[in-house]
């Protein structure tokens, strides 16, 4: 059974899309959450890169400090002629000591209200198991969504925006390079 998460509100939390005074503290928050620097540097390069979302990197921030950031970027389901626009989310990440405080789910929500605003159908993640079902997620493989790479079936999770997006989406989904430097 889930525990109920604190509502980040309650701590004046605030989330933005990203701007260029934000990725310093945006570099340093994935640096402490994953404990190493490969993340931030997958964040710069997709930054650089047309995949890039600019409307879908936002950061929280808790008064004033900069507390997590997560990023979408657009992705292909398929390989040949049928293949599919889609958007992944990754990497995302939240200050070690400001972690379970419901700020990760702050992200996760305000981003995938984003990503539908902005027209987005389907989101792809490799992610916790006990984390993004919650907001909708469901093993990829149930839609014959494939990872490119070997993962246990029930972290590679898709997330259909609009009912029906996933109809006659199949295959591998194919990343931006950048995320092969990880």
């Amino acid at each position: 059974m889930n525990e109920p998460e604190p509502l980040a509100g309650a701590y004046d939390l605030t989330i933005h899309r990203e701007s260029a005074a934000d990725r310093e503290a945006i570099a340093r928050v994935h640096e402490l959450a994953f404990g190493r620097p490969n993340e931030a540097k997958l964040v710069e390069g997709l930054r650089l890169s047309a995949h890039f979302i600019k409307e879908l990197s936002l950061v929280a921030t808790l008064r004033d400090e900069v507390v997590g950031h997560i990023l979408f970027t657009h992705v292909r389901v398929g390989r040949d002629e049928n293949a599919r626009s889609a958007i992944s989310l990754a990497p995302m990440a939240v200050l070690p000591g400001h972690q379970r405080l419901g700020i990760g789910s702050a992200l996760v929500r305000a981003g995938l209200e984003e990503a539908k605003h902005l027209g987005h159908n389907v989101v792809i993640v490799l992610g916790h198991v006990d984390f993004y079902p919650r907001f909708g997620f469901v093993p990829a493989s149930r839609a014959g969504i494939k990872a490119p790479f070997r993962v246990h079936d029930e972290a590679f999770m898709v997330c259909e925006l609009r009912p029906g997006a996933l109809q006659g989406m199949a295959g591998e989904v194919v990343y931006p390079p950048e995320f092969s430097k990880v």
